[in-house]
């Protein structure tokens, strides 16, 4: 019998004790096969990040301005990096140590709400002040994730928008237009690269996180705006193919070899140096990016226009806050979401983080203005000239395609080891698979 690597992945993470007992260590929660209790809204509740690290900060001022307003309840902050959640939740769900609350991406929230870890919030939230204050696209991306028809199992509290991040001293320096085009951006690729002194076009990112990036890159460049015909996906289309081998074709001729390994840290800390071009990345760094660089020498803008003239890029996933069914104190953890996704700590968390806020009173901020490259992602989104491929995030699989199962072949791709056209079919094959599966389930 043949084993997917997808099961043979989740087979790992069940049976990995250490980490299961690692995790149960630090949650209140059980696993998810129990409903929990109301409790009494007092006590000490464990709060999951799903990006500690980058975003602790904001969030320990959140909580203890939280637990100020509410000093009856305290909150056990956990930080979860963002390349581990998923598997951290996984193992937390096969043997226990749930969290009551914890930040949950639509990237994997139908691989949570397939295993019945979360709780339905839908009746929470038509009696709470959230009602009506958060927005609508968001809403529908988090329902819609879920895969279980109008049933909420997020409070969404952010979205993200891919950027191209660009040095305009360099740009102007080499006589280049700002990289609004797909043309434009492989020009400078080529004429802002001097690897002989260590500097380079652009920066390509190669480990975690490298599959979303590509996708963007490949049906950006093609015009390309349904990632199904049908049931079967448009991902190893022709057109897409080429455009992938032209993409991956600039790793280490304009991006620095040790590309291939970065993270979106590591990436976003080599191009901060000053040495390098161009960064895709998104509005989450603006802040890095000031820090390091300085005003006047960068700036982000929406990604390059196609050929046909028009913007096409991947849909980017929702964040949000789910409430676990395990949980013995929902109500003290259900008062958290609350507070979090509330006008002054939503505003305070997005400002933080450069992204475009879920509660609709804190869209309206000042601060967003003032912040160009997060006032030219929302404007992108919303003024009609944008066209958004959505990523099937409501497959329970697909975080694992697209992370763990495919991750390794996209490094396999940059060193010349497969073909480009080798890595598209595998993983369309996947998700073609995944696809009928979750449609022989009913729930397509």
């Amino acid at each position: 019998m043949t084993i997917s690597k997808t099961l043979r992945g989740r087979t790992a993470t069940a049976v990995s004790l250490t980490a299961v007992l690692a995790l149960a260590a630090t949650g209140c929660g059980d696993d998810g096969s129990n409903s929990g209790t109301e409790g009494s809204g007092k006590g000490e509740i464990t709060f999951w990040d799903n990006n500690g690290g980058p975003r602790t900060a904001v969030w320990t001022e959140i909580i203890k301005e939280f637990e100020k307003k509410n000093p009856d309840i305290e909150v056990k902050y956990v930080p979860i990096p963002i390349a581990d959640v998923q598997s951290k939740y996984d193992t937390a769900i096969a043997g226990g140590g749930l969290p009551d609350v914890g930040g949950v991406s639509t990237a994997y929230l139908a691989n949570i709400v397939s295993q019945d870890a979360l709780e339905p919030i839908g009746d929470r939230l038509e009696k709470s002040p959230l009602k009506g204050k958060l927005v609508e696209g968001m809403t529908e991306s988090v329902r819609n994730a879920a895969g279980r028809g109008d049933d909420l199992y997020s409070v969404p509290t952010s979205a993200n928008n891919g950027a191209l991040w660009y040095r305009t001293d360099l740009f102007e320096q080499a006589g280049l237009e700002a990289p609004t085009t797909w043309p434009r951006f492989y020009e400078a690729a080529d004429k802002l690269t001097d690897a002989k002194n260590n500097k380079f076009g652009y920066t390509i990112r190669g480990g975690a996180g490298s599959i979303a990036q590509a996708l963007d890159a490949i049906y950006g460049q093609t015009g390309i705006t349904d990632f199904w015909d049908g049931d079967t996906t448009t991902l190893n289309d022709p057109k897409n193919i080429a455009a992938l081998e032209k993409y991956a074709a600039l790793f280490k001729r304009t991006t620095p070899s040790a590309d291939v390994n970065n993270d979106f840290t590591k990436m976003v800390a080599q191009w901060d140096t000053g040495t390098i071009g161009m960064l895709s990345h998104n509005l989450g760094s603006y802040q890095d990016h000031l820090k390091a660089l300085g005003e006047g020498k960068f700036a982000g803008i929406p990604a390059p226009v196609g050929d046909g003239g028009k913007r096409v890029q991947v849909s980017n996933p929702v964040d949000g806050l789910g409430l676990f069914r395990s949980g013995k104190n929902k109500n003290a953890a259900w008062k958290f979401i609350e507070f979090a996704a509330s006008h002054e700590a939503n505003s305070t968390w997005n400002e933080s983080a450069g992204a475009i806020p879920a509660n609709t009173d804190a869209a309206k901020d000042p601060w967003i203005s003032e912040a160009e490259p997060t006032a030219l992602a929302a404007k992108a989104l919303t003024d009609g000239s944008t066209t958004i491929v959505d990523l099937p995030y409501y497959l329970p699989d697909w975080n694992n395609i697209s992370k763990a199962d495919n991750e390794p072949e996209f490094q396999k791709l940059l060193l010349g080891k497969i073909t480009a056209k080798a890595f598209l079919d595998t993983m369309a094959d996947e998700l073609n698979a995944a696809q009928k599966e979750w449609k022989e389930r009913g729930e397509g």
